[in-house]
């Protein structure tokens, strides 16, 4: 093959043993999956809030915000379940830094073998402080030693086509948000639900496995090449398809970055706050479309916006929670909105 093989890296035994997880860790990722899926089905009547940065560096604020959202936690928890993105690997639509897994300091050349370390050492910090945690599934075949942290899992907008990501889907323990293409097309979207939820055969590594299907696969609404597709004509369409193509435990996230944050054609972060008062008005207005939707998903850091990676000048780049990637909403905003949603799910978001 057309490729130079730089080095072997460390198995997931290797990596696991040399970075463990607690056993109470394991329980509670445990306890937060099942907490998840109760929300996806109905059980759990709470909002599911998936939010953090856009790309998990540097480790140091990532901890640091991850205090922070812990502590809000506490005044939320009883009508929010928070979990904190932490996402590793970033598509990209052409080219760029491709996250901490690769490229751990983003100045450097890639190291995928210190990023495979970085990466898990952040995560296990995360979830020893209490918090759930999610990741995008990317680069599949990557995914041992990462995936089982997981109590969330992404099919982004890039590979919610892609078969290979529909069948890893299927196979996951926790439950996959399936995003809707760049194109924001539905009914593809619903495609790649209805592959998640069924069982197939296929190679995982090594082996040839069944996998057994992903009950808890549902949609992620973030937009697309049309504008925003979080209105109540988008999830009420989203919801028909579903229903016709008979998806077992429809649900629905709104993704409040991305397309559906988008204003004239220029994304804007602090549009998330709207969308997140939009969709909450529209739930108020048609109380049944809250059997539907079941949260949000936000872009969210310590400070508000983003930055520009300049490797010739790294004693430039702010180390202080500034996302190199999406813009994010700052702490001061995300608090007041997590507050906000907190109140208004509490006084008629559980009908």
């Amino acid at each position: 093959m057309n490729l130079t093989t730089i080095r072997k890296l460390l198995s997931p035994e290797e990596l696991n043993q040399q970075l463990p997880l607690s056993k109470a860790g394991f329980e509670r990722i445990a306890k937060d999956t099942m907490e998840v899926k109760n929300i996806l089905t109905g059980k759990d009547k709470r909002f599911l809030v998936i939010i953090g940065p856009c790309s998990a560096w540097p480790k140091e604020a990532v901890w640091e915000y991850a205090k922070k959202l812990k502590a809000l936690e506490s005044k939320v928890v009883d009508n929010l379940k928070i979990v904190m993105r932490v996402y590793i690997q970033k598509p990209r639509t052409a080219r760029g830094w491709t996250g901490p897994i690769n490229q751990p300091d983003p100045c450097a050349p890639p190291d995928i073998e210190a990023g495979i370390r970085y990466c898990r050492q952040m995560m296990i910090r995360i979830i020893e402080l209490g918090l759930p945690i999610a990741d995008e599934a990317l680069v599949t075949h990557g995914a041992r030693g990462f995936i089982e942290l997981l109590s969330w899992v992404a099919i982004g907008a890039r590979s919610t086509e892609d078969q290979e990501h529909r069948i890893f889907a299927s196979a996951t323990d926790c439950a996959a948000g399936i995003k809707n293409p760049t194109s924001g097309s539905l009914e593809i979207a619903v495609n790649s639900l209805i592959v998640a939820q069924h069982p197939h055969t296929a190679i995982f590594y090594d082996a040839e496995v069944r996998t057994r299907g992903n009950k808890f696969a549902h949609l992620v609404l973030r937009g697309g090449e049309k504008g925003s597709n979080y209105a109540p004509l988008h999830i009420k369409q989203a919801y028909k398809y579903m229903q016709e193509n008979n998806i077992e435990n429809p649900a629905i996230i709104i993704d409040a970055s991305h397309e559906n944050s988008k204003v004239n054609g220029k994304k804007f972060c602090k549009q998330q706050i709207a969308v997140v008062h939009e969709v909450m008005k529209s739930i108020k207005n048609e109380p049944e479309l809250r059997k539907i939707v079941k949260g949000f998903m936000l872009e969210s850091f310590i400070k508000e916006g983003s930055q520009k990676i300049n490797s010739k000048h790294p004693e430039n780049i702010d180390l202080g929670g500034l996302s190199l990637t999406d813009s994010c909403l700052g702490w001061k905003e995300t608090e007041e909105l997590l507050l906000e949603l907190n109140e208004i799910q509490k006084k008629y978001g559980k009908s």
